[in-house]
């Protein structure tokens, strides 16, 4: 992660070079599993600068219930939107693109694209077996009742049902939708980040150094600009692949 933020200082990104004003455009920024806002400061200050209106999601630490997160998503949203009067971008990384998805299923009107950094959009459990290992302890957490974080229904039950539904859907095409994955990311499959409503793009970076990596930014800055503009590219079609835990 340091050799990525020292390279994004380095770049001509990071400077605002070839960026387009973002002209107040509103991005809500939610952070991945066991991160908080603070994950995304580099992500949120670079978009402040460059014009855009951010919102942080209000979250400490990723490991609340699906269903519980969603709502306080929702208002946060409808707030941002409220006060910008337009929709907006959602960039949510890791577990936070999986929010990103739900919110642009759930609300429509509110949202004119998301991005999303690292999330295994076709499987969720396409992770590590140590990241899986953590998922597990904190649903035992949340079954035993410890407050804030998910249950081991959430996940496989009834709680958060709903919530999967929407997951596993394909976005509407008038939503953008860019999906950023790298082949050496670590912790995510990033054949399970291929989900075939988005258009895809393939970067150079570790999994919790997507939020400082230049080619992330450069994506970022033109996929919002698409966004602004109502243009979207075509995702590209492929076939299913079959997932596996990363080694």
């Amino acid at each position: 992660m340091g050799l990525e933020a020292a390279s994004l200082l380095r770049s001509g990104v990071w400077r605002g070079e070839g960026v387009t004003d973002g002209r107040g455009q509103p991005v809500l920024l939610i952070p991945g599993f066991l991160a908080g806002d603070g994950s995304l400061s580099m992500l949120t200050h670079w978009l402040r600068r460059t014009g855009y209106h951010t919102r942080k999601a209000g979250i400490r630490v990723n490991v609340d219930c699906s269903g519980r997160s969603l709502e306080r998503l929702e208002t946060c949203l409808e707030g941002l939107v409220e006060r910008q009067g337009r929709p907006a971008v959602i960039i949510g990384q890791s577990r936070g693109g999986s929010f990103a998805k739900v919110l642009a299923q759930t609300r429509p009107d509110l949202v004119s694209g998301i991005v999303s950094l690292g999330t295994p959009q076709l499987d969720p459990l396409a992770v590590h077996p140590l990241v899986r290992l953590q998922i597990q302890a904190v649903a035992l957490g949340g079954s035993l009742r410890i407050p804030h974080l998910f249950s081991r229904a959430c996940i496989d039950g009834a709680c958060c049902e709903h919530f999967w539904d929407r997951f596993a859907a394909p976005l509407d095409p008038s939503i953008g939708f860019l999906s950023i994955y790298s082949k050496t990311d670590g912790i995510v499959d990033w054949r399970a980040c291929l989900d075939p409503s988005a258009e895809h793009l393939g970067i150079s970076s570790s999994h919790c150094g997507m939020g400082m990596n230049p080619a992330a930014y450069r994506g970022i800055a033109d996929a919002l600009g698409r966004f602004a503009s109502g243009r979207r590219k075509r995702a590209v079609a492929r076939k299913p692949t079959r997932l596996s835990a990363v080694a």
